[in-house]
Order: C-alpha cells, then structure tokens, then sequence
C-alpha cells in the first residue's frame, strides 16, 4: 500500500522509500507533487470545486489543446480515457451511419463494452504488423465500419511503438474508404509536443486523450475535426449527440491538467526523451551484460522490457516472454527500492534526472546477479 509521494518517490506503508518509475501508469510526467500543478489546484478549490456550467477553466484549457494538438479542431471534456473513446465512438456511429469499430490486436481502448477484449461482434481486429492484411479487412469491411481505433504507442501490449509506413498506409485507406481514423493517445500524447500525431506526421480524424492531461486527478478528452463534433453542439438548439454529465469538464481537474500541460513545454519533451532513449539503450546493455535475452521497446519517455529473444513488435511477440523470470525481476527491484508496472513497462517524469537512471540501472544489475546464483541446497 503506498501513502505518500515526492518527485519521483513514493513511500509504502511500512515506510519503504522507492524510486517510482510508473508516475502512476504514465499519468504523472512530473511526479508527485509538482509545485505549480498544487499551485493551481489549490487556487481554483478557492473558486469553487464545482459549476453548472462552463467556466474559465475549460475555455483556457480548451484552447490550450486545440493549439496544440493539430486534430483538435474542437475538443469537449470527460472523466477519464474510457470516457473519451466512448464519446468518439459515439460520433463516428453516428458521423458515418454505420456500426461495426476497428481497432488493432494489442490495442486497449478503456473498460467500456464496445471496445474491450476481441470477441464482440461489432470489433474487427487489425493486425498490427501487416498493412496490407489490415488494408484487405478494412476493404472487406468497409460499408459497416464507422472508425477504426489506433493507440500510436501500445502501452498495455508493452509500449510497442507502430510503425510509421503502417500508420500511413491506414490514414490513406480509412480516408478512401469514408472511415474515422481515431487515435487513442491516452498515453502516447506525451511522445512530441503535438502527441504521436505529431511525432509521426499522421493526423486521424479524432483524437482521444487521457491520463496525464489531468495532472493527477480525473480528466479525459476528445475532440477532433469540426464537422465531426458538431454533433455535440448545443448553441443551435438539442445536439444531435448528447454529453450529459455533472463531473464532464471539472474546473479543479481542468486546472491541474492545464498547469501539467503548460509545463511540460517543447523543451521538457525533448529533455524527456533524450533521458528515454538514453534508459532504454542502458537497460538493452545490462540484460545483455547479464545474458538474459531481453528486448527493450518504447519511444519518447516510454519503455517496456520483453524478456524474450528476438523483436518485440506486436502483442504476438510480446506474450511469448517469460513471466515468472519478470515477475521475479520486478520484485527484485521493489527490494532494491525501484518501482516499475509489475508487466515490465515505465515511464520517466521531469523529476527523475540522470542519477535516478543510474540507481535503476545499478539496481537491476543487482537483481540479475542475484538470479544468476545457483539457489542454495
């Protein structure tokens, strides 16, 4: 049980000081208890926590993404990731007049029903390593599908990053077909200023975010090209689609969410990412240092470890690594006082600094040189 964090340190109940390297599944880019984040929840709980209506908050926030973000022709506020994808879904259904939902083998897209697992009988699952093959189902298709839904980097498969001639060839095959591309950035926003979008020079139709967009307390969003969210638009009269909810849009989330975004400027993204590319490189030398087979994925500040030989590219590759070995592996590092997700994929924030890396990375050495021991008799 954890009860306290501090930058980039959480304290358990025994008063155990670890190393978090989760920011909480990738929600707290700069770890706990960022000043100007507290700053601005406690001023706007001054305010009020709560309106029945719109106020500065969202309008501020608004603003901010949709400047920032290159889909974003419009954007309107939830609770959560979940939230935001249920609300594309909805849209597209509607925009296009058709049912059935795509989305690719290893993506997750929240908790709600239309989008879990890959038995329901309006999903059509992608491949997600093979473009033609996804083109060909899409053709097939075609007249039932109202969007096809995208995580640009597959965080619950093991941060496995997409490939950019894939992303291409999916943008130019749903814009023929008159299907919605729809990114899931609920965690991949942090890869570039602009999000993946950006990143990869790929921009869907609609874009759905979470997590760190809130700072810390609940908040998801979505948005996209214009014509496309009017549905939600009550300026003229009942919206064609709509968005009821007492907590959509809270000023106390919106407000930690737009001093998060803020600072994490250009720059921080850039220092972010080089600390990313310079961990994963690390990690890739210490397994092989160690002769464990081991495949490190990720991009940006993103990282996933695969102890499994050869590339991991898909959720296919990722389920054949050895899950007693990592399980072993992530309770070594919990000793040492390292925290990462139990699945073998972290994060880094803005607190954590080239020492922090260094710690992780002696640490895991640690744990490997313990495992390589013969166990006594």
């Amino acid at each position: 049980m954890l009860v306290r964090g501090d930058g980039c340190r959480v304290v358990d109940l025994d008063g155990n000081r670890l190393l978090d390297f989760t920011g909480n599944h990738s929600i707290l880019v700069h770890g706990y208890g960022s000043p100007p984040v507290m700053e601005a929840i406690r001023r706007q709980i001054e305010l009020g926590t709560c309106f029945p209506g719109p106020t500065e908050a969202q309008l501020r926030f608004a603003r901010h993404l949709v400047e920032r973000i290159g889909s974003l022709e419009r954007v309107r506020f939830t609770n959560s990731g979940t939230e935001a994808v249920m609300m594309a879904v909805r849209a597209a259904r509607r925009f296009t007049g058709r049912r059935r939902i795509a989305k690719l083998e290893g993506g997750y897209h929240g908790t709600s029903e239309d989008v879990v697992g890959s038995e329901h009988p309006d999903l059509v699952i992608l491949p997600a390593d093979d473009a033609a093959a996804a083109v060909a189902l899409l053709g097939r298709h075609a007249r039932e599908l109202a969007a096809v839904l995208v995580e640009p980097v597959q965080g619950s498969a093991g941060m496995l990053a997409l490939d950019l001639a894939y992303l291409r060839t999916l943008r130019e095959a749903t814009r023929r077909l008159g299907i919605l591309l729809v990114f899931d950035e609920v965690v991949s926003v942090r890869v570039s200023y602009g999000g993946a979008e950006e990143h990869f020079g790929v921009k869907p139709d609609m874009c759905c975010l979470g997590k760190l967009i809130g700072g810390g307390l609940p908040l998801g969003a979505f948005g996209g090209r214009e014509e496309i969210m009017e549905l939600f638009d009550p300026s003229r009269g009942p919206p064609v689609i709509p968005h009821p909810g007492s907590y959509n849009a809270n000023p106390v989330s919106l407000a930690a969410g737009l001093a998060t975004m803020e600072l994490l400027t250009r720059e921080a993204v850039e220092r972010l990412n080089a600390a990313g590319e310079r961990l994963r490189t690390a990690l890739d030398q210490v397994f092989a240092e160690a002769g464990v087979p081991a495949s490190v994925t990720g991009l940006g500040s993103l990282f996933g470890i695969h102890l499994t030989e050869g590339p991991v590219r898909t959720i296919r590759d990722a389920v054949r690594a050895d899950t007693p070995l990592r399980h072993r592996i992530f309770l070594g590092l919990y000793v040492e006082g390292i925290l990462i997700d139990p699945r073998g994929v972290g994060t880094l924030s803005t607190a954590i600094g080239d020492a922090e890396i260094e710690e992780f990375l002696a640490a895991l050495r640690s744990v490997l040189s313990r495992l390589r021991q013969p166990a006594l008799s």
